[in-house]
């Protein structure tokens, strides 16, 4: 008898377990649902279909290599506060459930492991903004600008030096980016025997110091 009640709860168990998973499933695809539509009507006249981007325009939002050092939160605040001094508006009258049905939507482009808590601990940077800056200039204002402006300046690469960008992200993020580079896009990587230019750590840490270092408006 006790054997055949344990056999009851064990099943009873494996069918709430089911039912469990079946509607979280659901509930995903209702949310991923609700983010493309979103996304769509909101973001797809700037960022392109599938988050694609378009050079000096507006950024590839699902590129790997973005979507695994991004966290939600600095998604969700990018799309609440938008980037003061580009094209980026805000769009915190959507409400916080259609902007994380939107990041839910870009979450579902990635490639592989989440990676932003772990980026997002490194150290910060310290180094010379001074060595930074001829970095800076040599290699990263013919994108981003002399002055970090992005877009506004010409360029084909973002707004780096503003504070939009820097107050939402580590550094990090930034050090990630510099190394890496952003695949399907024109931002190459910057370390390593197939980078655009062998920077070591040190000289990415003083470009990060620098842009750090400039005016905050």
């Amino acid at each position: 008898m006790f054997a055949y009640r344990q056999l009851v709860i064990g099943l009873a168990g494996l069918v709430w377990l089911a039912f469990a998973a079946g509607s979280a499933g659901a509930a995903d695809e209702v949310m991923l649902k609700l983010g493309k539509e979103q996304f769509n009507e909101n973001c797809a006249v700037c960022h392109q279909e599938d988050a694609i981007g378009k050079p000096g325009f507006a950024p590839s939002l699902t590129n790997p290599e973005l979507l695994s050092i991004s966290s939600d939160k600095y998604f969700m605040a990018t799309i609440r506060d938008g980037r003061a001094e580009t094209g980026m508006m805000p769009f915190a009258h959507l409400g916080r459930k259609n902007v994380r049905a939107i990041v839910s939507f870009l979450r579902s482009h990635a490639k592989g492991p989440n990676k932003a808590e772990e980026i997002d601990a490194q150290p910060d940077a310290h180094g010379d903004p001074r060595l930074g800056k001829q970095w800076y200039d040599n290699i990263c204002s013919t994108c981003h600008g002399l002055s970090g402006d992005g877009y506004d300046a010409g360029g084909t690469g973002t707004a780096i030096g503003l504070p939009g960008f820097l107050n939402k992200v580590s550094d990090g993020f930034i050090r990630e980016t510099i190394k890496k580079g952003r695949s399907n896009t024109r931002m190459l990587a910057f370390q390593g025997p197939t980078g655009l230019a062998n920077l070591s750590d040190q000289e990415i840490d003083d470009i990060i110091v620098y842009l750090r270092s400039l005016p905050k408006s």
